[in-house]
C-alpha cells in the first residue's frame, strides 16, 4: 500500500475523475494531499499515514462562508476527507492550490438562525450512525441522521453500542430499527471481537465517518478498530447517559485495516439543509401515503387516510409516522431558505453584470 493509498487514495490514472485529471493537468508541480484536520486557523493535510502538517490555503477559504454576492458558500470550503492538490514542503512553505472536486459528502444546517450549510465530511464511502443501548438510545434521532446521510452518496449503518450494559435490550431495539431498511449491528464499543462484525465496510481505501451523540462511544469504538487508547473518552452521566464532548474536532484516522475513519464530535442540533429527500428515509410511510383518499392528506384527520389506519392496525409507529411529518416540515423550510439565498445571490451576479455593463459603455473596459 503506497503512502497515499493508505489515506484513503484508490485511483489510479485510468479510473481518475475527468475532473480531478483537468486540475491536475492544470497544476502540474502540485500533488494530492487529504484534509485531515480542520480548524478555525486552517487545515492540516496528510501524503502519508500519521503524517499531518499545517498548510497554507487560498484566501477566500480564511474568511467565513456566506451567500451574499462575492463571497464562496460555506459548503464549497474544504472540510475533513476532501482531497486537494499542494505545492511546496512542509513545515513552512507547503500550500494548498486546489480542491478535488467531491464524490460524496454529508452536510447539515449549521446552527443558529440564519441559513448556512456545515460539510460534516467529505469523500465518505460509510457512515456508521452511532447509538448506545442506555437512555441515548432514540430511534427519532437516528431517522434525522438518516435523513441528512440520505441522497449523500454514502451508506448508513447504525451501529448499537453498549450491548453489554445491563438492561439493554438489543432484540427490541434491532426490531423497532427494522422498518429503517438500513443494515443495524448491536455490539460492545470496547471488545475488538463484538467490533470485527463492522469489517465489511472497513476495507482498503474505504472511507468512513462515525456521527452520534456525545457518549454513544464513538471513541471508544474508534480506539478499539485502532487497538490502541488514541482518542479521548469519557464517563457519561448516569441521569440521562450525556456524555461530555472527548472529541472536540473532526479528525481523519488511518485503520490498521486499510480504512479510515472521521471521529466527529457529538451534535446536539441536526437541522436539515433542505436538499434532503424524505420519502428515502420513510418509504414505508410513503408508501402508505400513497393509498390514502386525498393527494394532499395531512395525515391528521382527514377521512380515508391510508396511514391512520395502519397505525390504529399496528402496522406502522405513531411516533415515526409523526417523526415524518416533523422532518417534512423542516425540510420544506430550509428548501425555502435555500432558494431564497441562492436567488439572492443569483439576482447580486445579475446586478453586477448590468453594471459593469453600463460602466464598460460609458468609459470602457474596467
Amino acid at each position: 500500500m503506497t503512502p497515499l493509498q493508505a489515506i484513503g487514495w484508490r485511483w489510479t490514472p485510468a479510473t481518475l475523475d475527468p475532473a480531478w485529471a483537468a486540475l491536475m493537468a492544470a497544476n502540474p508541480d502540485a500533488r494530492p494531499a487529504r484534509i485531515t484536520e480542520q480548524h478555525r486557523s486552517g487545515y492540516a493535510v496528510s501524503e502519508a499515514i500519521d503524517v499531518a502538517h499545517r498548510a497554507e490555503s487560498l484566501p477566500e477559504w480564511q474568511r467565513a462562508g456566506s451567500y451574499r454576492k462575492g463571497e464562496i458558500n460555506p459548503e464549497s470550503r474544504p472540510a475533513v476527507g476532501d482531497w486537494v492538490l499542494v505545492e511546496g514542503e512542509a513545515p513552512n512553505a507547503l500550500r494548498i492550490v486546489a480542491l478535488l472536486p467531491r464524490f460524496s459528502a454529508i452536510k447539515r444546517g449549521a446552527a443558529g438562525e440564519h441559513y448556512k450549510q456545515q460539510v460534516i465530511a467529505a469523500n465518505i464511502d460509510t457512515v456508521f450512525v452511532v447509538c448506545g443501548l442506555d437512555a441515548d438510545f432514540n430511534p427519532r434521532r437516528i431517522e434525522r441522521y438518516l435523513l441528512l446521510v440520505g441522497g449523500s452518496g454514502v451508506t448508513p449503518v447504525i451501529v448499537l453500542t453498549k450491548s453489554d450494559k445491563d438492561g439493554a435490550d438489543v432484540e427490541a431495539a434491532l426490531h423497532e430499527l427494522r422498518a429503517f431498511g438500513t443494515p443495524v449491528l448491536a455490539l460492545n464499543a470496547k471488545d475488538r471481537d463484538s467490533a470485527a462484525a463492522l469489517a465489511p465496510w472497513l476495507g482498503d481505501g474505504q472511507s468512513i465517518v462515525l456521527v452520534g451523540s456525545s457518549g454513544a462511544g464513538k471513541s471508544t469504538l474508534t480506539n478499539t478498530l485502532l487497538g490502541s487508547e488514541r482518542m479521548k473518552t469519557g464517563e457519561v452521566r448516569e441521569s440521562d447517559a450525556r456524555g461530555r464532548h472527548t472529541t472536540t474536532h473532526r479528525a481523519l484516522i488511518a485503520l490498521p485495516s486499510g480504512a479510515c475513519m472521521i471521529d466527529t464530535p457529538g451534535m446536539r442540533e441536526l437541522k436539515p439543509t433542505g436538499e434532503e429527500v424524505v420519502a428515502e428515509s420513510f418509504a414505508d410511510v410513503e408508501a402508505l401515503a400513497a393509498q390514502c383518499k386525498f393527494n394532499d392528506c395531512k395525515h391528521l384527520k382527514e377521512p380515508g387516510c391510508a396511514v391512520r389506519v395502519a397505525i390504529e392496525r399496528g402496522e406502522v409507529d405513531a411516533q415515526r409516522v409523526a417523526n415524518f411529518l416533523k422532518l417534512s416540515a423542516e425540510v420544506a423550510g430550509a428548501a425555502n431558505q435555500l432558494a431564497t439565498r441562492l436567488a439572492q445571490k443569483a439576482d447580486a451576479k445579475v446586478q453586477n453584470k448590468a453594471l459593469y455593463k453600463r460602466v464598460d459603455e460609458k468609459y470602457g473596459r474596467h
